[in-house]
Parts: structure tokens; sequence; C-alpha cells
């Protein structure tokens, strides 16, 4: 018998409902193809411990792996995003539901995203590449700050932006691991970038499903979550304008990739919501809008690019 969805704390229209019930069983195949796809790993066996040794306090912390400022940005903000995975599920489940396999998708990407904190910190404390006492207060910071889902209007938005912020964050964190000189670093890294591009699949197909249910109510879902589109430690993260520039430098993540690696490759060529036929008005609108608003953004891409490749003045 298929699963009711029961949404838990949100306002969800009957369509809505209608919509998430009809999408069970392509959840229930999806989750199927990702276990059978999803690799165990450990992250003690990734970690470099030989290289620890005992932290004393009050004295500052120097450390162990050369790297550039902008890799040590990087390496704190992929840190502290996975930092706030409590919020992430508390979004997800609210929103979806906890009955049958949104649920289990729900606890199952809980438990792997968790992975990905628990690597990374180990990594950056043996290898002192990051503050720990700085590193804490940021978590400490970002954690009670929390995460704001207001702009995820129905359980589509939730969708489309945690597939865009997937795919997003698959991309930064291999690009991060690209970018240090250690192997350790970049192991672990391809190895979190991995897992989440996996979840990107999950959650890409499952708009993809939307889409052939109902084209209208999914592509508007689309254009707000790509005009309202932040990454998740945004505003929890001390600092973040200045690491998000730095990191943006580097070309480890900027608005050049976001348009080029993320929203081109998914909006224009998975999705496709250029040829989506049978549109309400409504619809038709928002596609006009968000077509338009990717041409602004690959202008404005290509204004920071030319930017960044001037030489500073004397």
């Amino acid at each position: 018998m298929q699963t009711v969805y029961r949404p838990v704390g949100r306002v969800v229209s009957v369509e809505q409902t209608a919509l998430l019930s009809a999408l069970t069983p392509v959840a229930e195949n999806l989750i199927h193809r990702h276990l059978s796809q999803a690799r165990e790993w450990f992250p003690h066996e990734l970690v470099p411990w030989a290289q620890a040794r005992d932290f004393e306090p009050g004295r500052p912390c120097d450390d162990l792996v050369p790297m550039a400022p902008e890799v040590r940005s990087a390496l704190l903000v992929n840190l502290l995003t996975e930092d706030n995975l409590p919020y992430y599920y508390n979004s997800i489940h609210r929103m979806f539901g906890t009955d049958g396999p949104w649920g289990e998708w729900a606890r199952r990407w809980t438990a792997e995203e968790g992975r990905h904190s628990i690597v990374l910190r180990d990594y950056v404390t043996v290898t002192r590449a990051l503050d720990p006492v700085e590193l804490e207060r940021g978590r400490m910071q970002q954690v009670s700050t929390g995460f704001d889902d207001q702009e995820m209007v129905t359980s589509m938005d939730g969708f489309v932006y945690v597939a865009l912020q997937e795919l997003a964050t698959r991309i930064s964190h291999r690009n991060t691991g690209a970018a240090l000189t250690d192997p350790a670093g970049k192991k672990i890294m391809d190895r979190v970038a991995a897992d989440e591009n996996l979840h990107y699949l999950f959650y890409k197909d499952v708009v993809q499903a939307a889409i052939e249910l109902d084209p209208s109510a999914t592509m508007c879902a689309i254009e707000r979550q790509v005009r309202t589109f932040e990454m998740p430690g945004t505003t929890g993260i001390r600092d973040f304008g200045s690491h998000a520039k730095a990191i943006a430098r580097a070309h480890i993540y900027d608005l050049d990739i976001f348009h080029d690696k993320v929203l081109v490759p998914v909006v224009l060529k998975q999705w496709a919501i250029q040829s989506l036929e049978g549109l309400t008005a409504d619809a038709e609108r928002a596609r006009d809008a968000l077509l338009k608003r990717l041409h602004k953004l690959r202008r404005a891409a290509d204004r920071l690019l030319g930017r960044q490749a001037s030489p500073s003045p004397a």
C-alpha cells in the first residue's frame, strides 16, 4: 500500500500533498538506486593521524600543511556549512514529512552528511590547517544562528533548492581538494564530493519527475529558487563575505561556476525548462523571468572575471 504523505509543522496545500504522494514511488526507486551506488567509508581511515600532536592552551596554532589563504577559507566555509546539519534535517523533516521513503531518505542523507563534518574536522585539526579556537567559535555562531528556509514556499521549492545546493557543494568540495597540495586532503575532499554527487542526483531526479507530473508548479518553484539562491552558510558564518571573495578569487566557487556548472547543466539541460509545454500563464512568466535572469547572471559573471583578470593599479 502506498504511504500517504503527512507534512510536519508547515501549511501545505492539497495540490502539494497530492504531488508528493504521486512522487512517493519515484522516491522509493531513487533510494534503492542510491543505496546500490553509495560506498561505505570510514572517516578515521582517511585522516593522517601520524601528523597529530597535542595542542597547548594559549599557544598559537602552527599549521603542518602549507596552503593558500583562500584554500583555508574554502575549508572553513565547507566545514561550518556541514556543521549546521541539525537545521537542514529539520527543514527536510518539515517540508517532506517522516513517512515512507521521504523519512527514510532524510535519515539516510543526514547520516551520510554527518560523516563529512567528522572527517573534515579531524583533518583540519590534525594538520592544523585551521585554528581550532577560531573554528570552534565559528561553529558555535553558525549553529546558534541556524538556517533560514523561509524562501522555500512549497515542498517543491525545497527539492529544487537542495538539488542546486548539493551540486554547488560537490563542486566546491572537489575544487577545494584540487587546490590542496596535501594528498590526504585531496582524497578526503574527493570522497566527500562523491557523496554530495549522489545526493544531488536524488534531488535532481525528484524534480525531473515533478516536472512531468506538474510542470507549471515546478517551473514556478525553479524560478523562485534560482532568484533567491544563497549557499546555506551565507547568514551564519562570520565574515562570510570576505571568505566568499577569497574563494571566488581562487575560482574554487564563484558566480561563473554557479552559472556554467550548476544552472546551465541542471536548469537548461537536465530540466530543460525552455522546452516545457502546457504551462499556465504564471509559469510562462516565471520561465521568461528565469531565462532573463540566467542571461544577466552570465553577463555579471563575465564582468567579475574581467575585473579579476585586470591588473591592480600601481
